[in-house]
């Protein structure tokens, strides 16, 4: 089977607004719904669950039935890092489901995810054993100590851009939590940069620049103009 974790327990504090960024409303749909609608269409995506932030539950489910997202079969709590988000579903996964099965976690509020992405993720993981939604690295980068100067650059040839969905088995990211846990490492940034941490090579697949993360204004800006784009070709 596939599987599809998403994490949506911000609370959105750089948007400042009353309502977390993943249920802010755009084109009267939740951020949230635009995430799970590329999964629910996505023909090999048999199970979906997010881990959702407390409070909010049951909101996420009555959206779900209101924009039919029929895939959704759990809904798990939030943790206080996207690490213990993904660990909890993950063990909710667990008691259903078949370590070899693929999980491939995602941001919700990722919500410009094609089906080419989702297919290619699922491809290397199925070669590799994980599959890693990446892009080259255009901008130059630089290293800064203070935030405000620096001395310093990385080479962008050999630098990727991670995004996600990142794909896993289950067996396999659940384990890599479990050796997380035992050896303290509780606040990684991402299931790629976890499984580096332990010792692990990655494997890249295909992203996007459209695959955006909504977490400023400037990219809930974007979005709607990714939107608008969209809704002209049709």
């Amino acid at each position: 089977m596939k599987l599809a974790l998403l994490t949506a327990g911000g609370v959105g504090s750089r948007m400042k607004q009353e309502v977390p960024k993943q249920f802010i409303h755009v084109n009267d749909k939740p951020i949230i719904i635009y995430s799970l609608e590329a999964f629910q269409k996505h023909p090999d995506i048999d199970v979906i669950a997010v881990a959702c932030l407390d409070g909010w539950a049951n909101v996420l489910a009555a959206y779900a039935r209101q924009y039919h997202i029929t895939k959704l079969k759990h809904i798990v709590p939030a943790g206080e890092t996207g690490q213990e988000s993904i660990r909890n579903g993950l063990i909710e996964f667990e008691k259903y489901y078949n370590s070899e099965d693929i999980v491939l976690v995602h941001d919700g509020v990722r919500p410009m995810l094609s089906q080419d992405v989702i297919s290619d993720c699922i491809v290397a993981t199925e070669k590799y054993g994980c599959g890693i939604a990446s892009i080259p690295t255009a901008e130059a980068i630089l290293y800064s100590e203070d935030s405000s100067s620096s001395n310093e650059f990385y080479d962008r040839t050999k630098l990727q851009r991670t995004q996600t969905p990142h794909g896993f088995s289950l067996g396999h990211l659940s384990d890599l939590h479990r050796q997380a846990e035992s050896k303290g490492i509780t606040n990684t940034v991402a299931s790629c940069t976890l499984a580096i941490e332990l010792g692990e090579e990655v494997h890249f697949s295909l992203g996007s620049e459209k695959n955006l993360k909504v977490t400023t204004m400037e990219d809930l800006d974007i979005f709607k103009a990714l939107l608008l784009s969209e809704e002209s070709k049709k």
